[in-house]
């Protein structure tokens, strides 16, 4: 026990009074000698391997106060915060009253709280209806698509048009100089792909294979050469193919080549079908639930009006981290990112503060909506939540276990729980 006591300050602010009992500084204090030990050598014992006493007597148990408690901290102010019943935010400053031998420590830590949030409706609020009725126009769409993706590029003996593939050589050109990129052979090249600069591709147009086509383009003011931004060039363009796109025709064959289960194109327009609408019914479900719980937020309100700017600073935070976590499984180190990337810390932080307060409101909406309903999830609960996330993640449960903790294993249950409370209340028109 902390012998915790809590005086509320001004606004959000507040101090915890709490003890460091003797039994568990002294423990800090045997830990802190075995780390300060190895790094001190005194004449008459190998390094490492002074006893205590000595160190005792020559530099004097005091010395060692500060590092015992940085060690033993952590989980004192925990308890300390459980006893005291409140919800702190951010780094709290702590000053030691007394760190006296054989008595209990005293410390103080000066915290600022989470804000209390006044819920408003978040049973039965209103959300959009959405239609997942998949129509015929969609179906024909998505029919088309497959279609488009079985094509195959044919030679054709005719003029270039939008659409169809041109194998070219191109040697550009500025005030006579030919350039560096500019320069290139049996390139394949889409018309009306605007994979070039503008107005490169419509000039090709019309050009049939053998055609040595003299193309005349301006490169665009933000062009990322600097040295030929804004400047008029020349390409010399040499056609040797046309190739035109030949779709299959859309029969039974069509069918088997796209979905080997099926036998005929009507079967493949059902499997489609219903593909679509299973497609439609999950973002019609993820649409509702971000429209609930942005409704449930708006409803309710934080009490003096503002979100702490230190949890603001602690959400964006834990977003790059979580970000940086992502990219590093695909190799990719901060560092890497901001060069490929162009950008840097301080952009990826503004980005992030952009969405900041509305999560951290919605966040702690949630909570409240948990200590309101009294949701508190069972132990089979967090077992059935270890095995998802061991199954997820291809893990072992005990694994699962040693990363997450009880608290937050039952912690983001309840959120799941008020979650699918919410948005099963919700009511669409």
């Amino acid at each position: 026990m902390a012998n915790a006591v809590f005086t509320k300050g001004e606004g959000n602010k507040g101090t915890i009074k709490f003890e460091v009992p003797v039994d568990v500084y002294e423990k800090g204090i045997d830990a802190a000698f075995n780390d300060v030990k190895k790094q001190i050598t005194v004449p008459g014992f190998r390094k490492g391997k002074m006893p205590k006493q000595v160190f005792i007597q020559m530099y004097g148990e005091e010395s060692l106060y500060q590092d015992a408690l940085n060690i033993v901290l952590p989980d004192v102010y925990a308890d300390a915060v459980a006893e005291a019943g409140v919800t702190t935010v951010g780094q709290p400053k702590i000053d030691a009253e007394s760190m006296n031998k054989d008595e209990a420590w005293v410390l103080t830590a000066e915290v600022e709280l989470a804000p209390e949030i006044e819920l408003g409706d978040y049973k039965g609020v209103k959300v959009p209806a959405s239609d997942v009725t998949v129509s015929d126009e969609e179906l024909d769409a998505e029919i088309a698509r497959l279609q488009e993706g079985q094509a195959e590029l044919v030679l054709v003996d005719a003029p270039a048009k939008n659409g169809d593939t041109v194998v070219i050589d191109f040697v550009g050109s500025v005030d006579g100089v030919e350039f560096d990129g500019g320069k290139g052979d049996n390139y394949s090249l889409e018309l009306g792909s605007n994979s070039f600069i503008p107005g490169f591709e419509d000039q090709l147009v019309g050009a049939k294979a053998d055609d040595v086509v003299n193309v005349n383009v301006t490169f665009p003011e933000e062009y990322q050469a600097a040295d030929l931004a804004g400047k008029d060039a020349l390409f010399v363009v040499t056609v040797h193919e046309v190739k035109a796109k030949e779709v299959p025709a859309l029969d039974d064959e069509f069918a088997k080549d796209i979905d080997e289960e099926v036998d005929t194109l009507a079967e493949l327009k059902d499997k489609v079908k219903a593909r679509l609408t299973t497609e439609k019914e999950d973002a019609a479900k993820d649409a509702k639930e971000d429209a609930a719980i942005s409704a449930v937020v708006d409803n309710a309100s934080v009490a003096g009006g503002e979100i702490p700017d230190s949890m603001i600073h602690e959400d964006v935070h834990r977003q790059m981290n979580q970000f940086f976590a992502s990219m590093q499984q695909q190799g990719i180190s901060p560092e890497l990112y901001y060069q490929i990337t162009g950008s840097s810390e301080d952009d990826l932080h503004k980005q992030y503060e952009e969405g900041a307060e509305r999560r951290v409101k919605t966040n702690l909406v949630l909570e409240a909506i948990v200590k309101a309903e009294n949701i508190k999830p069972t132990d089979e609960d967090v077992a059935a939540e270890v095995k998802s996330l061991a199954d997820q993640y291809g893990m072992d449960e005990a694994a699962v276990r040693g990363a997450l903790s009880d608290d937050m294993l039952s912690h983001d249950i309840a959120i799941k729980q008020v979650v699918d409370m919410i948005v099963e209340n919700a009511v669409e028109a």
